[in-house]
Parts: structure tokens; sequence; C-alpha cells
């Protein structure tokens, strides 16, 4: 069955939006490190805050939603907001710039992400929501396919400077905020206005309670990937190696989006998690102890299967555990803000590790504490009770 509209532009607009994304995300670090002459320990100090500052915003767009019954104009705020602020990249002068042009994208991300996730479930029908995210995740992974192989041509084949390559990023950018303008609207399905907000999860369930705190628990162990590609950067790849690595990266976070999405609808949510988790924990453990650079491109591509699997089924569980309209928003913000408060100290240990003991060391501790949050994952029930 053709998914509806609103799930198809919503794509449009992830695919779109990473493509502009990803032609800068991969050249960060080397940016970083060769023109603005910041070590691991700041990266991780910007992909932190980054995300940190992320998830409040979506706790409190979430919300917002709730309150005013209407997805779309949160959705539009969000992505017109990072759209303006990534290209600004091309004209920092220090590291501290970077900081604060990531800190105004990631509130951009955090304007759209409740609402838009919200918006996709009341979009299609129940028996299609690990369909409809695992669409929307591959078109976003499609993206960011497309994107860094942009920043290859204009890298390796046309020789233009990194900041220029950052300054034409804006253009699919541009594009995706005329795709949510004209081509998505509000849903039928939507909540109607609630009379107060409310940040907290009062009235929400127990089990999914539970659910964030395995979450937080995973996160921990999930730093920012940037640091996988500062670890290509140490193992010799270039520019343009890099940008390939990214690139096949997300083609197999693409093609395996959709199948893992919908795998959950018929398998259920929680195996096809577990699953995902125990590929991030072997693709860590390699990248511990990876010495060549066939073995890194091996690991890219594998690790890529791990957002296949979790994706579309943690999303489509938030709306499997929290099935009210008008507390949708709530959840969602609620998920993406577990998931990003946790990415700061997350990003912060593992820059500090990576810097004073090695990758090995970094990476490993990943590993072993994604371990912890699968057998805390693996008993949880829907109905389960949780104080």
């Amino acid at each position: 069955m053709k998914l509806p509209r609103n799930v198809r532009m919503l794509g449009l607009v992830s695919f779109l939006t990473d493509a502009s994304s990803e032609m800068i995300y991969p050249l960060l670090p080397v940016f970083l490190a060769r023109v603005l002459g910041a070590g691991p320990a700041f990266l991780g100090l910007i992909e932190g805050v980054a995300e940190a500052t992320a998830s409040l915003t979506k706790l409190v767009s979430g919300v917002l939603s709730d309150r005013l019954g209407h997805r779309k104009p949160l959705v539009l705020a969000g992505y017109s907001l990072s759209t303006l602020s990534r290209p600004l990249i091309a004209i920092a002068q220090s590291p501290y710039h970077v900081l604060m042009i990531r800190f105004s994208d990631r509130v951009g991300k955090g304007v759209r992400s409740a609402p838009r996730d919200a918006l996709i479930v009341e979009s299609c029908p129940e028996s299609d929501r690990g369909r409809a995210f695992g669409y929307q995740r591959a078109m976003d992974h499609a993206g960011a396919v497309v994107g860094p192989l942009m920043g290859f041509v204009a890298v390796s084949w046309l020789l233009l400077d990194l900041r220029t390559v950052f300054a034409l990023a804006a253009i699919p950018g541009i594009l995706a905020v005329v795709a949510i303008v004209k081509g998505v609207s509000e849903s039928r399905g939507a909540a109607a206005p609630v009379g107060r907000m409310s940040l907290g999860w009062g009235g929400l369930p127990g089990s999914f309670k539970y659910y964030l705190f395995v979450i937080v628990v995973f996160t921990l162990s999930n730093s920012s990937d940037a640091f996988i590609l500062l670890r290509a950067q140490d193992a010799g790849y270039g520019e343009g190696g890099i940008l390939l690595l990214w690139s096949l990266l997300h083609v197999v976070k693409a093609a395996s989006s959709g199948i893992g999405g919908t795998l959950s609808d018929r398998f259920g949510r929680k195996s096809l998690i577990l699953t995902g988790w125990l590929a991030y924990a072997a693709a860590y453990a390699g990248f511990a102890v990876a010495g060549s650079a066939w073995q890194l491109a091996a690991l890219f591509a594998f690790y890529g299967l791990y957002f296949g699997c979790t994706e579309g089924a943690e999303r489509a569980m938030v709306a499997d555990i929290v099935p009210g309209a008008q507390m949708r928003g709530r959840a969602y913000g609620l998920y993406h803000f577990a998931i990003g408060i946790a990415a700061l100290p997350s990003s912060l240990i593992m820059g500090v590790l990576y810097s004073k003991f090695g990758p090995a060391v970094a990476f490993g501790a990943g590993a072993g504490l994604s371990f912890v949050a699968m057998l805390l994952l693996a008993p949880m029930k829907i109905g389960m009770r949780f104080k």
C-alpha cells in the first residue's frame, strides 16, 4: 500500500536536509583540526553541547505542538533555522564560532523533530508505523549518501576549498523548506489543543518511563559519529576518502532502514532494537582494534546495520507505548530529550578517553556499556510498572 502524502513529503524533506547537512558534517573534524586547530576533546564538547541543546528544544517543541494542536508550523520553523545556520560555518574563524553555529543548527533540529514524528504517526495507520518511520529514516540516509558525494566532487574534482563547500550546502536546505511549505499539511489525526503545557511525564505509562531509562543508558555508550570520522582520519584517510566512507555508511543505513522498520511491524520492536544494539557493540569493538584502511571501510558498512534495525523501531515503539494523541508530542519530545541529554556526557567522555588513552579504550568502553543497555531492555514488557 502506498504511504500517505505527508509521510512521502517528509521523507523528501529529510532527504534534502541531510544532503545539505552531510556536505558539511564529515568534513567538520578535518576543518576543526587542520584549519581551526581544535583537538578531539573540543570536538566532543561541540557535539555534546549541540545534541544536549537540541534535546531540551525537542521536549519543549513536542509539548508545544500538543498545546497548539498543530505540528506543521514548528516543523517549518525548525528546518528553516537549520537551513539558515548551517552554511555559516563557511565564515567561522575559531572553534567557538563552530560551537555557536552547531548550537543554532541543533536548536532547529530540536524544534522540528518531535512535531515531525508526531505528524508521521498521525498521517498513517497503526499497522504501518514501522514502515513509515523506516521510510523517513531511509530517505534521511539517502540524503546522507548524496551529500558527501557532492562534497567529494567539490573537493576532489572541482578542487573547491572547505569553506566554499560549506556555503554551497545551503542549496538543498532551501529546497527542503520549499517542500514543507508546498507539500506538507496538518493531519486530520492530530490532537485537539490541550489546555496547559507539561514538560514532565505525568500521566504517561510506566513502561514508557522505563523505556526512556534504557534509552539513556544506551545513549551514554553512543557518542557522536564524529569520532568514527576522526578514527578514519587517524588511519590515514584524506578528505575525499572520508567523504566516501561517510557515503558508504549511509548507503547501508538507507538500504536497511526501510527493511528494519517493516520487520518491526511484523516481528516486534524490541527484537529489532536488540539486534541493532548488538550490531552497534560489535562495530564499536571493531573500531577499537581496527588497524588498516580496509578494516575501517568494512566497519563503516557494518555499523550502518545498527541504524537500520533501530531508528524506525525505536520511534514506532514510542507510539505503541503512548497511544493517546494528546500526549504524543510530549512523548516524542521526552524520547528525543532523553537521547540528547545523555549525548553531552557521552561525547565529552568519548573525547577525553580518545585524547588521554587512545581509540581502543574509547571505543571499547562504548561497546561494553551498550551490552548493559541490552540486558536492561531484554526483560521489558509494554505494560510493565516502573516507579
